[in-house]
């Protein structure tokens, strides 16, 4: 069965108009009476109004009031439902695994890490097309901010959120990220289906500064489950100091230890390289304008894409023309109707006048 709708329905709000219009008019009309009595002779004034017809003229108005109103409703496009279609959209699964540890405030690149890291993750973002995509931020303890979901602006929301706020429990801790990655994937991913083989890939985003044990043995778990790991290094060897800034964002100094030495944090890529290996995946370095995210990308669109279902859609058939026709036909027969009536003519003297 067809299903009725339509699809711009705000358009029907003005329909209120009618009314109002009809009620504005008779208000019109009733101030006219008055003035003609007003101002014209009992005597004359049947001379000068017995040729107009007082129901075709009211006929008229409301047949402009019903072109009015098939106006509005063609406007409102009026549409019939004929169908629905399975839609399909050919990607993969990817969920990014973002270092918000306070090392990653680290200004070696600048602006910062965790910047150039926002600012890569959203290019990846742009170069992707019809793929699953969610956020997990970690430092000591990780968190799924964003989970599967092909809305591209909605992932961008969370990637600018991204900052040391996120997570409570500072450190860097690629175990917990790599656990609540594969909780992630079971939560919110496609999920076994008869017809389809779900490919995904993990992209970790770190300076590469691991501070607990167990992340290998957690990447060979993912990699016999067949995610693949990639991971995009950020920083320099050469390391930089962590900022200490205010609420306005101020600088304030730079993080100490307990030597009260400024911390130099530097990126190592040992651990990135090493799960990457592990998760069959590839390692990249990314600094100023490079290409590490195209590299990436490339490297997943080699992977074989499974079709995700994003939904199920209803075609409609556009119905305005009908309501068009009507108006038209409605406005013709206005033009027609006319406001005289036909009136006989008394020949009286000299003057010809209109009879009773």
């Amino acid at each position: 069965m067809s299903d009725f709708r339509f699809e711009s329905s705000y358009v029907l709000s003005f329909l209120w108009l009618l009314p109002v219009l009809y009620f504005v008019s008779k208000f019109y009309a009733k101030r006219v009476e008055k003035h003609l009595s007003k101002n014209l002779s009992a005597k004359l004034r049947p001379l000068l109004t017995s040729s107009v017809s007082l129901s075709k003229r009211e006929w008229k108005f409301r047949l402009s009031l019903i072109v009015l109103m098939f106006l509005i409703l063609a406007y409102a496009r009026p549409q019939n439902g004929e169908g629905r279609q399975k839609v399909k959209n050919e990607g993969i699964e990817i969920l990014f695994l973002v270092d918000v540890s306070n090392s990653m405030m680290a200004e070696d690149i600048k602006p910062s890490r965790i910047e150039l890291a926002k600012n890569e993750i959203n290019r990846f973002i742009d170069l992707s097309s019809g793929d699953r995509m969610g956020i997990v931020a970690f430092a000591g303890s990780a968190v799924l901010l964003s989970p599967m979901t092909t809305d591209q602006d909605a992932i961008k929301m969370y990637v600018d959120s991204l900052s040391p706020e996120v997570i409570s429990t500072q450190g860097t801790d690629f175990t917990r990220a790599l656990k609540e990655a594969k909780e992630a994937f079971s939560r919110g991913g496609l999920g076994e289906q008869e017809d389809t083989q779900v490919t995904r890939a993990i992209v970790v985003v770190s300076d590469g500064e691991d501070q607990e044990p167990g992340a290998y043995e957690e990447a060979k778990i993912l990699s016999k489950e067949g995610i693949h790991i990639f991971t995009l290094g950020v920083g320099t060897e050469q390391g930089g100091a962590i900022p200490i800034r205010d609420n306005q964002g101020v600088l304030r100094g730079y993080k100490r230890g307990k030597d009260n030495q400024v911390i130099m944090s530097k990126t190592k890529g040992t651990v990135l390289k090493e799960l990457a290996r592990i998760g069959e995946g590839a390692f990249h370095h990314a600094t100023f304008q490079s290409d590490a995210v195209k590299a990436i990308r490339s490297d997943i669109e080699k992977l074989k894409k499974s079709q995700f279902e994003s939904g199920e859609i209803r075609s409609y058939s556009e119905e305005f023309q009908i309501f068009l026709i009507l108006a038209l036909l409605v406005a013709i027969f206005e033009i027609w109707l006319g406001e005289r009536k036909e009136v006989g003519r008394i020949w009286r003297g000299r003057f010809e006048v209109a009879g009773d």
